[in-house]
Formats: structure tokens, C-alpha cells, sequence
């Protein structure tokens, strides 16, 4: 039986055809998606480094590739050596790098320094961005009201006693005898919090998003820890761009607090009204609720996407730095195959 690295040029095309047929995604993202708009910010963000490579040559792979891999990366929510084997081992990976079975594959390594470099240069938020201003320049974004919503996603659970906990909690900082053992430190995440909801607990982080009601494209996002209340990212989210249009959310974004935000930024209320002990709804707020409800639901469905078909509601890192950049490219790899879905770019 042959091996897929000993296949001929005709074994190989017919493989690629075959994989065709069979609706091969990645192959979808390919034919949608114009890459090149991305290549202007990552070689901006890269100039310098590549300024001091001109007398010893190209860095060994194009950054795009790199990109690309990541992509793949949050696609499937793998490790970078998962990502390196998958790579090396699936036909449909190699198509969508535009790698031939001879041509070299990075390794882990290289996509670690990679996206710590992409991390470094702050440019994950930007190329979100970039994604979002051509799809802008485009007029996908129907602009007929917006949805926000949070979603948790859970870090690596810490091993700590109560003293550790309660010194992270009050300061925020590391305890002294970890700063003594530089790799115990480093496996230590102090920006993670604990959380209930619902009778569940969850350690982590927190993605805030405001899409889009009609293409359920995410426009902005905010990545805090996970204790952070729902409602305190809503001013951070809302744009002068969403003057005028309905806001939908659930009853979590309602308060005094929460009216002075909308009123500042001149949207209009379609919040999720909430009843009390002593002052229930009334039979005209749960109508109206209902109502609100049939649009403001189409957010849970991002969320939906991004934690069953992406596996995204779980990252590997320490830190918030580092996990504001997984779901930032958690968030782009979303809009990508949201956008290859309704066949948009």
C-alpha cells in the first residue's frame, strides 16, 4: 500500500479531486477568502526584522503560510504540535498552505514564535480589523441593529492553595516565592479568575462580542477574565457607528448604569427586560420581550459555531496577553468561515 508521501503527480491529483468532491472546507475558506488583504499588516508589523535580514537572506517561511496555519490552528482548536502533524499528514492542510508534498513543513516552534511575535507587535487586533474594513468597504455589514452578548472560555486550572488564591485576588500579582522559581512562575496564570453561573463553575477568560443582527458577524470584542459582569464591557463594544441602530441583548446589560451607556451612545434599547420580587413584568413587557428575543437570540448562535464546530471554548495559554491574541484569532478564524458560508468576499 503506498504511503501518501510516495504518490505520483497523477495519484496526487486525482487525491486533490477527490478531496474536492468530497467538499473539502478548508478548499471553501480558499476560494471565498482574498489572503492577500492581510499580507500589508503582517509585513508592516515585520519590516524591521526583515530590514536586518537582507544580508542573510528571507526568513525560511513566508508569513502568510504562518498565518494561515494559524488559522487552521483555531479552526480545529490544536496545540502547535498537533498543528505540525496535521500539517505533515493531511492532504487538505498542505492544499490550503499552498505546500507540496516535498516542500518543508514549519514545526511547532516556529508557529509558537510566530504568533508570540504577532502577539508582541500587538497585531492580531489589527488584522481583526483589516478583515472587518473590507468586508465594511463591501457593504456586507447590513448596520440594521447590533447584538452583544459573552461567552466563557475556560483556561488550564490552576493548582493552588487558598493563600495563593487570595494573594492573586487581592493584587493581582504572583506570590514572592514563585518569582524565585522562573518555571514555576511561567506555568502560573495570575489574570484568570474563577466564576459561577448557573450552579456551573468556570476558570478562565471571558470573549465580549457585539455582532452584527443580520450577517452575525462579529464587529468588536473584548477579552476580560472570566468574574467580570456581562454588562461592564457594553461601553467598550459600542461604537459611533452604532448611532441610531437597535441594540439587542439579554437582560444581564439592564440597570441605571446600563440606560446612562445607551443613552451616550445614542442606541436604541432593545434590551431583554427584567422582572422583581415585588415588581413583576407586566403581560405588554413579555410580549415585548418575546419580540426582542426572536433577534437577539442569533448571538448565541456565534457562540455556537465558535464552541461546537471550532472547539473554542477551551485555550491552552497563561495569561490574559496571550489569551486575548487565541481568541482575537478565535473571533477572525470565526468571521472567515462565517463570511465563506454566506459567500460574501
Amino acid at each position: 500500500m503506498k504511503n501518501i508521501n510516495d504518490l505520483g503527480l497523477f495519484d496526487d491529483h486525482f487525491l486533490m479531486e477527490k478531496l474536492t468532491k468530497l467538499g473539502d472546507p478548508l478548499q471553501k475558506l480558499d476560494k471565498f477568502i482574498n489572503w492577500k488583504i492581510f499580507e500589508s499588516p503582517i509585513y508592516e508589523a515585520f519590516k524591521n526584522e526583515d530590514r536586518d535580514l537582507s544580508k542573510g537572506g528571507r526568513p525560511a517561511f513566508n508569513r502568510l503560510i504562518l498565518f494561515k496555519a494559524l488559522i487552521i490552528q483555531s479552526l480545529y482548536n490544536l496545540s502547535d504540535d498537533q498543528l505540525e502533524y496535521q500539517i505533515v499528514d493531511r492532504a487538505s492542510f498542505k492544499r490550503f498552505l499552498d505546500l507540496k508534498k516535498s516542500d518543508k513543513v514549519p514545526d511547532s516552534k516556529t508557529f509558537w514564535l510566530f504568533r508570540e511575535q504577532l502577539i508582541e507587535k500587538d497585531v492580531i487586533k489589527g488584522l481583526f480589523r483589516t478583515f472587518n474594513e473590507t468586508l465594511d468597504a463591501a457593504g456586507v455589514f447590513a448596520n440594521e441593529g447590533k447584538m452583544v452578548d459573552a461567552s466563557f472560555v475556560e483556561a488550564p486550572r490552576q493548582r493552588n492553595t487558598r493563600e495563593e488564591n487570595k494573594h492573586i485576588k487581592e493584587t493581582g500579582t504572583a506570590p514572592g516565592e514563585w518569582k524565585v522559581k522562573p518555571h514555576k512562575l511561567a506555568q502560573k496564570d495570575v489574570d484568570a479568575r474563577w466564576t459561577k453561573k448557573n450552579n456551573a463553575t468556570f476558570y478562565g477568560y471571558k470573549n465580549h462580542v457585539k455582532a452584527d443582527t443580520k450577517t452575525k458577524l462579529i464587529e468588536e470584542y473584548l477579552v476580560t477574565d472570566a468574574s467580570v459582569h456581562d454588562s461592564q464591557a457594553m461601553e467598550q463594544l459600542l461604537t459611533e457607528k452604532d448611532e441610531g441602530q437597535p441594540l439587542y441583548a439579554d437582560s444581564a446589560y439592564t440597570g441605571e448604569d446600563q440606560e446612562t451607556v445607551y443613552k451616550k451612545k445614542k442606541v436604541i434599547n432593545k434590551i431583554i427586560e427584567k422582572g422583581y420580587r415585588n415588581k413583576p413584568l407586566t403581560e405588554e413587557q413579555k410580549a415585548n420581550n418575546k419580540e426582542k428575543s426572536r433577534t437577539r437570540v442569533r448571538v448565541e448562535h456565534v457562540f455556537g459555531f465558535v464552541e461546537n464546530s471550532m472547539h473554542g471554548s477551551i485555550i491552552r495559554t497563561i495569561g490574559i496577553v496571550r489569551a486575548t491574541a487565541k481568541i482575537g484569532l478565535m473571533n477572525l478564524t470565526y468571521n472567515i468561515s462565517r463570511c465563506t458560508q454566506l459567500k460574501i468576499v
